[in-house]
């Protein structure tokens, strides 16, 4: 069973940065996509942004030019570069991997954005 990491959450005021990571238990599998999702408080999970095949990204409007997502250097690991960050922006960020066979989700990592 496929198990994805998350590290790199925590709290930062508006304005500032965070970079969160994630990697996947197992190297040997290909995954489609990888990439992050997120859910605030009384909200649907939503995504953030996305990187398919390795190469392809998307990324939600909300975070487009403050968020950059782009492959770590083990495969099978993600990051997501959060700059300019906003109050809207606190939510819990879980990665996510899909493969042919099953997606697979990380346990979440708690973002929070505040003065």
């Amino acid at each position: 069973q496929v198990q994805l990491v998350e590290s790199g959450g925590g709290l930062v005021q508006p304005g500032g940065s965070l970079r969160l990571s994630c990697a996947a238990s197992e190297s040997h599998v290909n995954f489609d996509s990888m990439g992050w999702y997120r859910q605030a408080p009384g909200k649907q999970r939503e995504l953030v942004a996305m990187l398919t095949s390795g190469i392809t990204t998307n990324y939600a409007d909300s975070v487009k030019g403050r968020f950059t997502i782009s492959r770590g250097n083990a495969k099978n690991t993600v990051t997501l570069q959060m700059n300019s960050l906003k109050p809207e922006d606190t939510a819990v960020y879980y990665c996510n991997a899909v493969q042919y066979i099953g997606t697979y989700w990380g346990q979440g990592t708690q973002v929070t954005v505040s003065s």
